[in-house]
């Protein structure tokens, strides 16, 4: 049986919402006694909490593109089509969770929504509201949603930097569309990495039974307050066995809070380039912590450097709050956001000192996943050129970017009649486009467009 890493939304299901939760019924919020003892129980919580936990049910049509067969494309002659057009309906159904009731803002997974042309909400009270989508982040897997309703109830926040493990754990969501479903558990580990799930990793590991559709769900602890997103698990046969993941409350908040600002996430970055501290090369520098990111090198003119970190310094804490791995530095970093102070805990030359930086802006040296710009540019990795433009660093194989004739190497100079000189003027031309998109592309010296549909 192959183990599998799998996203948590059930995809391509049908089910109506026109009963989407099964609600905690009043008696179960009594606890009861034995011998006029009282026995412990989650429904008191589960009242206030569940109704800040809400099913999102989305639908759309993935467009995809293939190449005429050589035999038909000679039957049509040079002129006739090189390539065809599919659509190919979708459902899907998640979980979202209101983090502002005022304004009606609900947080869910990326992929939950990612292609959706309509996205249903539906409450714990039976109400069903159309959502808005104010913007995404897919490098971390985090959409914000709006909706427009009275007397909703936001969840309780927590400070996800102290949580530990052994903690309680309750996971709430919609796994198979059944309606709202509470588990529990514990937290099983911290700071996980490396799991090839996101670009930026830094969950938080339960064993409370979470399943497919609870993508965006809550994971709580006993108080009822927000420690994570529920995104992925460990799948044998696409089964729970009591590894699952979620995106921690504070990376989420800050997330969060740069959409509602700038309608983006403006990525914070250090610039520099590094790797795990192990137990060979924490032993070669004579170091008794196995815990932390090496800096292998320091690039010029970048945060890092003009706050004077150097290639062999240990980064070991992110504001006062200790790390294990380069990736959950990573993640934490480029999640503050460009032009957040952020004081690091070093080790250089054995010696503990600190070091207070300032984050330069991710777009200036770091390629961006292109699926968060523009649907058909999913699958392409760009990158704002040394000279003007957007090079082009990558396309995966059968991706929408490969589709629409994108290759790596290419470069972005211009949208329609608009000149593009960077990764910020193409997400502006971009963000409202009307129509197909014209891309203006330099490849081996040929200027050449290409269509977006």
């Amino acid at each position: 049986m192959r183990t599998k890493l799998t996203l948590l939304s059930a995809a391509l299901l049908t089910a109506s919402l026109s009963s989407p939760f099964i609600p905690v019924s009043a008696s179960a919020a009594i606890p009861q006694s034995v011998n006029g003892q009282m026995l412990p129980s989650l429904a008191p919580m589960l009242e206030k909490t569940t109704p800040a936990v809400v099913s999102v049910a989305v639908s759309g049509t993935h467009v995809s593109k293939q190449r005429v067969p050589d035999i038909f494309r000679h039957f049509f002659g040079p002129n006739g089509p090189q390539e065809q057009t599919q659509e190919r309906p979708f459902r899907g159904l998640g979980s979202g969770v209101i983090i502002d009731a005022n304004k009606g803002y609900i947080v869910t997974n990326n992929h939950v929504i990612n292609g959706a042309d309509d996205i249903q909400i539906g409450l714990y009270d039976g109400r069903e509201v159309k959502a808005k989508l104010i913007g995404t982040d897919p490098e971390s897997d985090i959409a914000l949603l709006q909706i427009e309703a009275k007397n909703l109830t936001a969840i309780k926040q927590t400070d996800s930097e102290e949580i530990r493990v052994g903690d309680f754990a309750v996971a709430i969501g919609n796994p198979f569309g059944l309606g709202q479903t509470v588990t529990s558990g514990i937290v099983s580990a911290l700071g996980r990495s490396g799991l090839g799930i996101e670009q930026l990793e830094n969950f938080i590991q339960t064993d409370a039974a979470i399943n497919s559709g609870n993508s965006g769900g809550a994971l709580v602890n006993l108080n009822g307050e927000l420690m994570g997103i529920n995104t992925a698990i460990v799948a044998p046969g696409g089964g729970n066995v009591g590894i699952g993941f979620a995106i921690p409350a504070n990376m989420v908040n800050n997330l969060v809070a740069q959409i509602i600002e700038h309608g983006e996430v403006r990525r914070g970055v250090l610039g520099i380039s590094g790797r795990d501290l192990d137990r060979e090369l924490a032993k070669g520098f004579g170091l008794d912590t196995q815990h932390g990111g090496f800096i292998n090198e320091v690039m010029s003119g970048s945060a890092a450097e003009k706050a004077g970190l150097k290639a062999g310094d240990i980064i070991t804490s992110v504001n006062g709050k200790k790390i294990k791995t380069f990736q959950e530095l990573r993640a934490k970093v480029a999640t503050l956001g460009a032009g957040a102070k952020v004081d690091l805990g070093i080790i250089r030359d054995n010696k503990t000192k600190s070091i207070t930086v300032v984050l330069g802006e991710a777009d200036a040296t770091v390629s961006s996943e292109a699926g968060g710009i523009h649907p058909m540019l999913q699958g392409a990795n760009l990158e704002n050129s040394k000279k003007s433009g957007i090079v082009i660093t990558e396309v995966a194989q059968g991706s929408p970017a490969a589709m629409n004739g994108l290759k790596k190497g290419d470069v972005i100079v211009g949208i329609n009649r608009d000149r593009i000189s960077d990764l910020k003027t193409l997400k502006e031309q971009l963000k409202d486009p009307k129509g197909s998109v014209a891309l203006k592309i330099l490849r081996d010296g040929s200027l050449l467009y290409l269509i977006l549909r």
